[in-house]
């Protein structure tokens, strides 16, 4: 058994835990199924019903984590040696903008797709304030920082990073010369290209006559 069992849909968010297991170098199996087929396990470990979902096979228990941003992080924690992890310097950046763009940056995007639209006066309450609002602030972080911690690529890229490839891919965040570039530096990466040549081959299995 390997050291990690990763259930996943290929055409999902899976695809952002699937580039930190091989930025990560992780030990690990796929249990892979279309969204009629999940397995009855998948809401054992997952109340939510909902990929992706990593176990831990560590110490004779099996560690359970879901949520993108915090199995990858986990990632970076439990295989230290590829030096994804952030420096005593780079933590205060490394934390704030892995968990804005799981935060904000995610509740805003889904918003604007949803037609959702924040009363009036009420933008403090929604966390998010607006989809403009949160995309100047990571414009200006991206407009003098090549990555999350500023010149180094760590673990959270693999998660802000997906949010800009899924938002430029399909058109829920505008194109920006800070966006476009970060992006293009993200896709770069071997791990990343390992990891959707992965996903996209179990696309192309499930759709033979696509």
């Amino acid at each position: 058994m390997a050291e990690f069992t990763f259930y996943t849909n290929p055409m999902s968010r899976g695809q952002i835990s699937r580039w930190a297991l091989h930025e990560a170098g992780a030990d690990y199996d796929t249990v892979a199924f279309d969204w009629a087929g999940r397995p009855a396990i998948l809401a054992e470990l997952n109340p939510m019903n909902k990929v992706p979902v990593l176990v831990h096979h560590h110490g004779g228990h099996d560690h359970v984590v879901t949520e993108c941003a915090a199995i990858n992080h986990y990632l970076a924690e439990t295989h230290p040696q590829a030096g994804l992890l952030p420096d005593a310097h780079e933590k205060a950046s490394y934390f704030r903008w892995l968990f804005f763009a799981a935060g904000p940056l995610e509740q805003a995007v889904v918003a604007k797709a949803m037609g959702w639209e924040v009363p009036e006066g009420r933008s403090g309450m929604a966390g998010f304030g607006s989809l403009a609002l949160t995309l100047g602030n990571l414009d200006q972080w991206l407009s003098t920082h090549d990555y999350v911690c500023g010149e180094r690529f760590t673990m959270a890229d693999t998660y802000v990073g997906s949010q800009f490839i899924w938002g430029l891919r399909f058109g829920s965040i505008p194109e920006r010369p800070s966006f476009r570039a970060y992006v293009d530096r993200c896709t770069a990466r071997p791990a990343y290209r390992e990891g959707l040549a992965i996903d996209e081959k179990l696309i192309r299995e499930a759709q033979p006559n696509a």
